[in-house]
């Protein structure tokens, strides 16, 4: 049995173990509501249901794995934030547009090109209410008072917000424009700030890292994770509350555990590791919430409800710290945030919906977050248009436990500084010879100058790229690099 194989059946042996509880019949609904949470920098190995050696109590999580389905092999579009947020709305990866490295700041322009089709604006065209609620991170376009690019000392709080969420498919948000650790700190509502920043706030340091910057009276960082599941919570009641018949879609990005981390009262020492557990598991919590409001609304029989992370978990979390205590949020991959090892992309992924996907079971399904958009055409019949979703193959077989029609084409990973990785089968092609992130060999260090220029890994062999068969299989170096060409060639790699 090779490690993939084990990493399947362990997962399966302990969701069997968890399996008990309701089983809800599903809606006769034909389109469910479908409400995506995503977590910030939470690492693979973070859940107790994805790593049964983690030493963080997630409960809620736990619950939604034994309803739901697990997948073991799944990937953001990228290490760091901003890329992987347009790739789950556009299902295109990132790289294809102006954004080609990095992520956004708190006032760089609308990222999502104006007339791009999204997840929202494609289910609001099939009937559904849709709602995004927490860190948006894909620019926007601010009033200024003197007409030229926002920043920091020119930017009109009173005046709208443009080409955010509402210009893009979905009927109400709110939130805030990027990171939790990035200027301005103020909560945007629709196309407005709620409440304009009258003074500013100093840095701090690590572990409750953020930046200087502007901020409003009522903005207070600490209650942000509460604020924003109050909001979401509120938009779950106001839909049921409605009671028009149309389905829901919520997109709820989380700012944790995203830095600045917090270990607030209510949470201290309940993550039993360090500062960073007790933030892991009030993001636990705020999903636990947020399922219950589905469940008081009777909305849950015939909800999919997702659960993912947009990267891999950033060294912010003080792994030393954590070894010691015997948790690695990596699990057991190389690497971390930003980087194109395994550590950087590949997060956790749980699916649940009643009655459809089966329950407590696992998939070690190559599958990537840009696929949102295909899985939500599927559900609802819709014909995607060629200029949209270029990157996203639907999982909706594989959710409801069938074989796939087709095999899902490679899928392309990216890394901080634009590092690309091609995955297809057992096999990974690395176009660097380093991390191409956070984590060594760090680009442009002494030791990077003396590696091979690729490196190619067998993942089902060696989860843990530990060693380079570039030279020993260059046939398939070749095929994956041509793969790539073809894909940035042809603008599409579905």
């Amino acid at each position: 049995m090779n490690r993939r194989e084990f990493m399947a059946l362990s997962c399966a042996a302990l969701l069997g173990g968890f399996a008990a509880g309701r089983r809800a019949a599903a809606s006769t609904a034909v389109s469910p509501n479908i409400v995506y949470v995503l977590a910030d920098d939470l690492g693979w190995g973070d859940l107790r249901c994805m790593n049964p050696e983690g030493k963080i109590p997630t409960p809620h999580l736990d619950a939604l794995a034994r309803a739901g389905r697990v997948y073991t092999d799944a990937h953001s579009g990228s290490a760091v934030c901003t890329p992987t947020r347009y790739g789950i709305l556009t299902g295109r990866y990132c790289w294809r547009g102006r954004l080609k490295s990095s992520v956004l700041e708190g006032w760089s322009p609308a990222l999502i090109e104006p007339g791009r089709m999204t997840v929202a604006s494609l289910l609001r065209e099939q009937g559904y209410r849709t709602a995004c609620v927490g860190k948006w991170h894909l620019g926007l376009d601010w009033s200024t008072t003197d007409g030229a690019r926002a920043g920091r000392d020119n930017t009109d709080y009173t005046g709208p917000v443009n080409n955010g969420p509402t210009a893009l498919g979905f009927d109400e948000f709110f939130g805030i424009p990027a990171s939790l650790d990035m200027p301005p700190y103020v909560y945007v509502r629709d196309d407005r700030v709620e409440e304009p920043p009258t003074g500013t706030i100093e840095a701090s340091p690590k572990p409750a890292y953020y930046r200087a910057g502007p901020v409003a009276p009522g903005f207070k960082m600490e209650g942000v994770l509460d604020r924003l599941t109050d909001e979401a919570v509120g938009v779950v009641r106001r839909h049921h509350e409605r009671g028009d018949g149309k389905p829901l879609f919520l997109y709820y990005p989380l700012t944790a555990p995203h830095t600045p981390i917090f270990s607030t009262d209510e949470f201290r020492g309940k993550g039993e590791t360090n500062a960073y557990g007790d933030f892991v598991f009030a993001v636990d919590a705020a999903v636990g919430r947020l399922r219950g409001a589905l469940a008081d609304a009777g909305m849950d029989a015939n909800t999919l409800f997702i659960f993912t992370s947009d990267n891999g978990c950033s060294p912010m979390a003080e792994f030393d710290e954590l070894r010691v205590l015997g948790h690695i949020p990596g699990g057991p991959f190389r690497g971390h945030k930003a980087d194109i090892f395994e550590g950087g992309h590949r997060i956790p992924f749980i699916a649940s919906w009643p009655g459809r996907i089966p329950e407590g079971t696992t998939s070690a399904d190559l599958v990537c977050l840009t696929d949102l958009m295909a899985t939500a055409a599927a559900i609802t019949g819709a014909t995607l248009p060629k200029d949209a979703g270029e990157d996203s193959w639907s999982m909706l077989d594989g959710l409801l436990g069938k074989p796939p029609s087709r095999p899902r084409p490679a899928v392309v990973h990216h890394s901080v500084n634009g590092t690309f990785a091609v995955r297809e089968g057992q096999w990974k092609l690395v176009l660097g010879p380093d991390s191409g992130g956070w984590s060594p060999p760090k680009p442009g260090s002494p030791e990077s100058k003396t590696l091979p220029k690729v490196q190619l890994y067998d993942m089902e062999a060696d989860p843990g790229e530990t060693l380079n068969l570039w030279d020993k299989h260059p046939e398939i170096v070749r095929r994956l690099e041509e793969t790539l060409k073809r894909f940035k060639e042809t603008g599409r790699s579905v």
